[in-house]
C-alpha cells in the first residue's frame, strides 16, 4: 500500500511540474499587461529593429497564446493529442485572454479589447491544429517526452 501511495505521489508531482513552463508564461503574458501604452510605445521600436514590418502589437496576442498553447500542450501530455483536449486548451488559452484583457482596463492607455481575445484563441487553436499533422505531432511528442 505505501508502495503505491508512493508511486502515485511521485506521478502527481511530475505531473504538475510539467505545468510550470505554462505557468511562467502567463506570468510573462501579465507583465507585458502591466505595461502602460506609453510604455508600449517605448518597445516598439525595439522590436521593429527585427521586425521592420510591425506597425503594432497586435500580432503579439497571437503568438504569446500560440506559445502559451504549447506549454498548456506539454503539461496535459500525449492525452492533449484528443480532440477534447485540444479543445481544452484553446478554452484555457481564451479564459486567461478574458483575465488578461480585464487586467488591461486597469492599466493607464490600455484598454479591455475583445478582439484581442479572438486573437489569443486563434494562436491557441493554430497550435493544436499544427500539432495535430503527424509528423508535427510524432515529433513534438518525441521533443515533449
Amino acid at each position: 500500500m505505501k508502495q503505491t501511495n508512493k508511486a502515485t505521489s511521485f506521478f502527481f508531482s511530475f505531473r504538475v511540474v510539467r505545468f510550470v513552463p505554462a505557468v511562467i508564461w502567463m506570468a510573462v503574458i501579465f507583465l507585458f499587461s502591466s505595461r502602460t501604452g506609453d510604455e508600449m510605445n517605448t518597445l516598439l521600436p525595439f522590436f521593429q529593429k527585427f521586425f521592420p514590418f510591425m506597425n503594432d502589437f497586435n500580432w503579439g496576442h497571437f503568438v504569446s497564446y500560440f506559445i502559451l498553447a504549447i506549454t498548456i500542450d506539454y503539461g496535459i501530455g500525449k492525452r492533449a493529442d484528443r480532440f477534447v483536449f485540444k479543445l481544452l486548451i484553446v478554452l484555457l488559452c481564451g479564459l486567461y485572454g478574458v483575465t488578461d484583457e480585464f487586467h488591461q482596463s486597469f492599466v493607464g492607455g490600455r484598454m479591455l479589447d475583445p478582439l484581442d481575445v479572438r486573437n489569443d484563441m486563434i494562436g491557441a487553436a493554430v497550435w493544436t491544429a499544427v500539432a495535430a499533422i503527424p509528423p508535427v505531432k510524432r515529433l513534438w511528442r518525441k521533443l515533449a517526452a
